[in-house]
């Protein structure tokens, strides 16, 4: 994409250029020699395990060599293009074939010097100008596709020591129209890549991030890139990129929000460097490039010794067993699940899930959508048994209903578990957001109702003659915007989120003082906005789950004081069965209950705002409390 300034924004741009000129630190110093001068090569880079090199060629092919350029192993064909990572004992390396057009995997034997059979990406409906391998957190294998015109894909492509015979598409990811290279740091989730007319950029790299890109260096009078923004290498500490038509080597630094310039190098006796590689050692960084005028290949030593950047300990991935089908409206939809337990098989039971453009949807335990209630923009909902309508004994579902600002109720027939409309609660909030439901040994039925201005209000349920009514109980109010809230049937006592500032505790008896105790403020285990809570409750081991919004994860406290944290995880992708992480969750749910299968020990279900592989609207996942249990290593 192409930048266009005003001249406000134009003036602070320069100023911005100008304050990061002057934090360049003292020029570091770089050495360069010829290296391998008969080798006549398009790329070359150094082999992520050893000392050896690798090397592309439209004439020669894929090419093992040893340190002083000798060839060790060659792959036949014409490549252009260049990434490898580690995979187990071997190396996989991935390129683009340029007779078949096509991106290209290969598994390189360094030992032997024997190349494995080469899986290939689909074709592609556009020019693939680059490609960059990135693995994550639960070692999950990816390859990106750098095409024209801005178009980029993110590919799953293997995991751990294991190179799938076939890749998933992922998702698209929007680039820059003149990009032709990419690299991404492991470590830090980010790709980097560059627009020739413009500067680098970062993304992040994880699938289940959002799609946001932040400067790393612009082109004059952006920036202090002189001409244009070529190849790049990355180290843990920063970047270093090439500058072609200056013959310049940049170096970048991650501080904060912002890259800050640290160094800028001329390259004598290089005209026009295209092909760069780097890596640390215990002297500083090792190089290795190419000048695109005469072809020559050239090594040295970059003596930079950057500091690492500070980053969070990395959070456990616990993968989804099952997901719903998607939901039948397009952006932000899906948004609150709850489990309701069938009396006698809970096999059969279901999960309800709010669509806030559409109504009331329910699945059955595999994700299939078994019923759907189009009753207008339902926010949040909650479930109770053995609510008596009228003469009839049923269950209840309660959601908050934003077209109305009321609560809209369904019963829930106990033998097939079908859903009906079965009345409607006025609310005077002028925003309705959450709802819960609070059900002591009475019997009786309590719903919370909040606002976006951050009200309570209390109902007390019931339906002596058929019809549902609701009274008005108890009123209290929040500084800020609530939405997740639960309720401790057993304890009397609600647990509510407020987005931008933590979960509180308050008793939730009508009759007693509303007076809120911190369980939980954001900071550094929980991340605004708060969203779904929920109650995991078996044996006495009572767990609050948290939605914590702001760093896709979701964080696990004993749910009795003092409230102790007993760690966080994510939702990741399951390879196996082909199903994607969540992320940007709003509501959650579980269960302790044994629904059978996977879900012996209970059932997480949580809201996935970003729906990947393949790119869909919104759904919910299905995550064994098993495996949350053995990841946290829970009692």
């Amino acid at each position: 994409m192409s930048i266009f300034l005003s001249p406000s924004r134009c003036l602070l741009a320069a100023l911005i250029s100008l304050s990061v000129t002057q934090a360049m630190a003292g020029p570091a110093n770089l050495t360069l020699t010829p290296w391998a001068p008969n080798l006549k090569v398009d790329a070359v880079a150094f082999l992520p395990t050893g000392a050896d090199r690798l090397a592309v060629s439209q004439r020669d092919g894929l090419l093992l060599l040893d340190p002083k350029g000798a060839e060790l192993a060659r792959l036949q064909g014409s490549f252009a293009s260049l990434d490898s990572r580690a995979l187990g004992s071997r190396v996989l390396v991935a390129s683009l074939d340029n007779a078949r057009q096509q991106a290209m995997l290969v598994s390189l034997d360094a030992d032997q010097r024997s190349w494995g059979q080469p899986v290939y990406l689909p074709t592609r409906d556009y020019p693939v100008n680059g490609l960059c391998l990135y693995r994550d957190e639960a070692s999950n294998l990816f390859l990106f596709l750098v095409g024209e015109e801005g178009k980029g894909e993110q590919w799953l492509v293997g995991n751990g020591a294991r190179l799938d015979a076939q890749a998933e598409r992922v998702r698209g990811l929007p680039l820059p129209p003149s990009a032709t290279d990419c690299r991404v740091d492991d470590g830090a989730h980010q790709l980097v890549v560059n627009e020739e007319n413009v500067g680098w950029w970062a993304y992040p790299a994880h699938p289940e991030a959002e799609v946001t890109r932040s400067p790393v260096a612009l082109r004059e009078p952006f920036g202090e890139i002189k001409h244009s923004a070529g190849a790049m290498a990355l180290i843990p500490a920063g970047v270093v990129a090439l500058d072609p038509k200056a013959a310049q080597l940049h170096l970048y630094q991650q501080q904060g929000e912002r890259w800050v310039a640290k160094a800028s190098l001329a390259l004598p006796g290089v005209k026009e460097p295209e092909n760069l590689d780097v890596r640390a050692t215990a002297k500083g960084l090792e190089v290795l490039l190419r000048d695109d005028d005469d072809g020559r290949l050239y090594q040295g030593q970059l003596d930079w010794q950057a500091t690492p950047v500070a980053r969070p300990a990395e959070l456990p991935v616990v993968p989804a067993q099952a997901q719903t089908e998607p939901v039948g409206r397009q952006g932000d939809a899906a948004d609150d699940p709850a489990i309701w337990i069938h009396p006698q098989q809970a096999g059969l039971s279901r999960v309800l899930g709010t669509n806030k453009k559409q109504g009331l949807l329910a699945y059955d335990l595999q994700g299939k959508l078994l019923q759907e209630l189009p009753v207008g923009r339902l926010n949040n909902v909650d479930v109770r048994p053995n609510f008596k309508l009228g003469q009839q004994t049923v269950d209840l579902a309660v959601a908050s209903n934003r077209d109305h600002n009321s609560l809209s109720l369904f019963s829930i027939d106990r033998q097939s578990g079908e859903l009906r409309e079965a009345g409607e609660i006025a609310t005077p909030l002028k925003e309705i957001y959450g709802i819960c439901l609070f059900q002591p040994a009475s019997g009786e039925l309590f719903a919370f109702a909040n606002g976006k201005d951050g009200t309570f209000l209390q109902y007390r349920l019931s339906a002596p003659n058929g019809t549902v009514q609701g009274e008005l109980v108890r009123q209290f109010k929040v500084a800020s915007q609530p939405e997740g809230c639960v309720a401790d049937d057993q304890r009397q006592r609600l647990f509510l989120g407020e987005e931008d500032v933590g979960v509180w505790a308050v008793d939730a008896r009508a009759d007693q003082p509303a007076t809120l105790s911190s369980v939980i403020k954001v900071g550094p285990q929980l991340h605004a906005d708060v969203e779904g809570l929920a109650l995991y409750q078996s044996a006495g081991n009572d767990y609050l789950v948290i939605s914590s919004q702001g760093n896709d994860s979701y964080l696990v406290l004993d749910a009795q004081p003092p409230f102790a944290a007993r760690g966080a995880f994510r939702v990741g992708l399951n390879t196996a069965l082909g199903i994607d992480g969540a992320s940007e969750t709003d509501g959650l749910e579980v269960t302790s209950v044994n629904l059978g299968g996977a879900w012996s020990e209970g059932m997480l279900v949580v809201q996935d705002g970003r729906k990947r592989m393949p790119e869909q609207t919104q759904n919910f996942k299905f995550v064994p409390w098993a495996e949350v249990t053995r990841t946290l290593k829970l009692p």
